[in-house]
């Protein structure tokens, strides 16, 4: 019998890789059974019917749906992500630089964020039902409701357009400095941050007050501590688990549902290329990039889970 805590790191491990085959399963289906064909729509409404037939047979349309399935897998297990049907290029060598430029926005965005929630939520918990906290809860539910586009809109209008202080377009090359480039990124950043700031301060907060109802955290207070240290030394701690799986699913999200960001800012990322093909009806990038976007926010799932593990005192030190 193994330790408790590797017993269920291990089960997580196996329920995510699990997810993930799922996950591939769905995304295959759901480009297979899209209207229209692949074929016709790359040729053309003039190709005659021998070429789009040649070009099935090219490209293995006629195969089997479980063939081409088991076909597609094995490759992305080898890391071939297959070939793009627009320009004839490795998937792989096309996405490996968007999706660098995609972590690298989510992780500017994240640096901010995160630190940033924590923070507010402490202020909030420290200051509840005063001012500060009800101006930190009305600030975040105003940015809860406005959607991330609407709010990068009003920034590029403003801030960009009307103030002239950032570019409204973002757009990265390999011979600009680390200054130009977080300079090109300022306002994806903020609306990255502002999109998912306000859901983890809230959590923050939430978890923070569920926990000072706890015995030991009024026998602290009875101590005579200051009410600060007693949210950060005896509270914080214990409400570290909620607030660590809070905090991946919202970088989930920065990854994941940076798309519409891309596209506002026209962020050469994995997003804006994501958009591009699927109006080009590029079946293999589409796939390719669902498999990424799924394999990211499966993973920092898992991460979440096991931190939650590791973080509880009863099953580091079982009895």
């Amino acid at each position: 019998m193994g330790h408790p805590i590797l017993n269920l790191v291990a089960q997580r491990i196996a329920l995510g890789l699990l997810l993930l085959f799922l996950a591939s399963g769905l995304i295959f289906i759901g480009t297979q059974i899209l209207p229209g064909d692949v074929a016709q729509s790359i040729l053309g409404q003039s190709a005659t019917p021998e070429a789009v037939a040649n070009l099935r047979k090219e490209l293995g349309l006629n195969d089997p749906a479980y063939v081409r399935y088991f076909k597609w897998l094995a490759g992305v297990l080898q890391g071939d992500l297959g070939t793009a049907l627009s320009n004839g290029k490795s998937i792989a060598e096309g996405i490996s630089t968007r999706l660098q430029n995609t972590l690298f926005l989510a992780s500017w965005a994240a640096a901010f964020s995160v630190p940033l929630a924590v923070i507010l939520g402490l202020l909030a918990v420290q200051y509840r039902n005063r001012w500060p906290d009800k101006l930190i809860s009305g600030v975040s539910l105003a940015s809860i409701s406005l959607p991330e586009f609407f709010i990068g809109y009003l920034l590029i209008y403003f801030v960009s357009v009307q103030l002239g202080w950032f570019p409204s377009v973002a757009i990265l090359n390999e011979t600009m400095t680390l200054g130009e480039k977080l300079n090109a990124i300022t306002l994806p950043v903020i609306v990255l941050t502002m999109v998912v700031l306000a859901h983890m301060m809230r959590m923050t907060r939430a978890a923070i007050l569920n926990v000072m109802q706890s015995a030991y955290i009024e026998t602290a207070e009875l101590k005579g501590l200051n009410p600060f240290t007693v949210i950060r030394k005896h509270a914080f701690p214990n409400a570290i688990a909620p607030i660590v799986n809070v905090v991946m699913i919202n970088l989930a999200y920065l990854v994941v549902g940076v798309v519409i960001v891309e596209v506002i800012f026209v962020y050469p990322g994995m997003g804006q290329y994501l958009v591009d093909h699927v109006s080009k009806r590029d079946v293999p990038v589409v796939q390719a990039c669902a498999l990424i976007f799924a394999s990211v926010y499966i993973s920092l799932n898992i991460i979440a889970d096991i931190v939650s593990i590791v973080a509880n005192p009863r099953l580091r030190h079982p009895k």
